[in-house]
């Protein structure tokens, strides 16, 4: 059986999804979901929870197509969705917490060179409170500037900058004690 592309330019998949096509929308989903589930997953433990959350956001992402306009990369444009739908969920559940901080800090230095597969570094992030999960994902995995997340946050730079530290301390202590647990010392 040959298999026939019905749309293989993601302009012209976007320039169909927004004339309401149906086949072109379930494609653009079907190209990005796998991706987009991820970056909910970063923000939201239960796996359920994340993908209503994905879903949601893909709703928001149809709706709006035409404000896209095409001067970055469509994924990119999808997963500042997504995330703004996870923040949105935690602070609609009430799980986002922040806690001002106005100690000074230094920077952690890692200290450990040993490889961890993603399922247990996405436990360990999941075992972060929420507050400093959510300032951690965003600057180390999506990329974000403390300015840029404490804009979209609405919190201080300060806060981000203290909530982003508090993060690393705990994942060192994390991998310090499963170091201990599997070699006996760090």
């Amino acid at each position: 059986m040959k298999v026939v592309t019905l749309f293989n330019n993601e302009a012209k998949l976007i320039k169909k999804a927004i004339q309401h096509n149906r086949k072109a929308q379930h494609t653009l989903y079907e190209m990005h979901a796998p991706k987009m589930l991820s970056v909910c997953r970063y923000y939201i433990k239960d796996l359920q929870k994340a993908e209503e959350v994905m879903l949601n956001g893909f709703l928001k992402v149809f709706n709006n197509l035409k404000q896209f306009k095409s001067e970055g990369s469509f994924e990119g444009w999808i997963r500042r969705i997504m995330i703004r739908e996870s923040i949105s969920f935690l602070r609609q559940d009430k799980q986002l917490f922040f806690t001002e901080d106005t100690h000074p800090y230094t920077e952690i230095e890692d200290s450990t060179s040993q490889q961890y597969d993603v399922a247990y570094l996405q436990k360990m992030i999941d075992n972060l409170p929420d507050g400093y999960k959510m300032v951690f994902v965003m600057y180390a995995i999506e990329g974000y500037k403390h300015s840029e997340i404490a804009k979209e946050l609405n919190i201080s730079e300060g806060t981000s900058k203290s909530q982003l530290y508090k993060a690393r301390q705990l994942l060192q202590t994390q991998i310090n004690n499963q170091n201990t647990k599997e070699y006996g010392s760090k």
